[in-house]
């Protein structure tokens, strides 16, 4: 059940469930708030609690209200689409063949059969970013594993509306979203080694900062590279 708190001109979603630590989140695309606490812990300490982070909370609602968004794609010739950080004109053809998507000269080139729907167009082009992330993952992962001394079992690659990747230390899967491909490859590997330090240290604390300090000290910097770029156009929803 979710308990709704007013805090400072805002309203904040309040979840009590089965876990041990308070955990507070700040969602796109608006900066909707929420709060996980432990079922024993009373509102009031969940509002005292909310309370000394209203700076921290209206400093991620500016970040978020400031990113730029991608406008809705139609799937029509000279279109803009991104691979890797990098802005192609989509070129669309008509053919019997099977479907296919091609980088060439600044170009995507998509081949569809003919009357093929805006919404066919889409699923061919989504399912071709999930299979350039899945083809660049894996040496990622081979990279870094010994590096950080962890053993990723499996990843998987999905369209995520609230974060960019995630991780179950319990079965040492990371999953990764598919809008990852339209970003710069140093941000995939930031995302990447950032669910794999997970698997040493499941919290955001100050471990798990030191981690990062360590093994990638330019994180912060890919963090905000990420953070400025524009994201999916949808309203996302946790």
């Amino acid at each position: 059940m979710v308990t709704r708190i007013e805090l400072g001109g805002m309203v904040l979603d309040v979840v009590q469930k089965d876990i041990r630590n308070v955990h507070l989140s700040v969602y796109p695309p608006t900066g909707s708030v929420r709060i996980s606490a432990p079922m024993h812990m009373s509102l009031d300490t969940i509002r005292v609690f909310a309370i000394s982070k209203l700076g921290w909370i209206r400093q991620q609602q500016r970040k978020l209200r400031e990113q730029e968004r991608e406008s809705p794609r139609e799937y029509l010739n000279r279109e803009s689409h991104y691979v890797w950080g990098k802005r192609y004109l989509l070129m669309i053809t008509e053919s019997e063949e099977p479907p296919h998507v091609t980088l060439k000269h600044s170009k995507m080139h998509l081949r569809v059969r003919p009357g093929t729907g805006g919404e066919k167009k889409q699923a061919i082009v989504e399912a071709w970013y999930r299979n350039q992330l899945r083809q660049a993952v894996p040496s990622l992962i081979a990279k870094w594993e010994p590096v950080l001394a962890v053993k990723v079992e499996r990843f998987f690659v999905q369209r995520m509306k609230t974060k960019w990747g995630s991780c179950s230390p319990a079965n040492k899967g990371i999953r990764l979203n598919t809008e990852l491909a339209k970003k710069p490859r140093e941000c995939l590997e930031y995302i990447v080694v950032h669910e794999m330090v997970h698997l040493l240290e499941p919290k955001h604390n100050s471990r798990f900062l030191a981690f990062m300090d360590q093994f990638m000290p330019k994180w912060q910097h890919y963090r905000e590279l990420l953070n400025r770029l524009p994201v999916h156009h949808e309203r996302w929803k946790y």
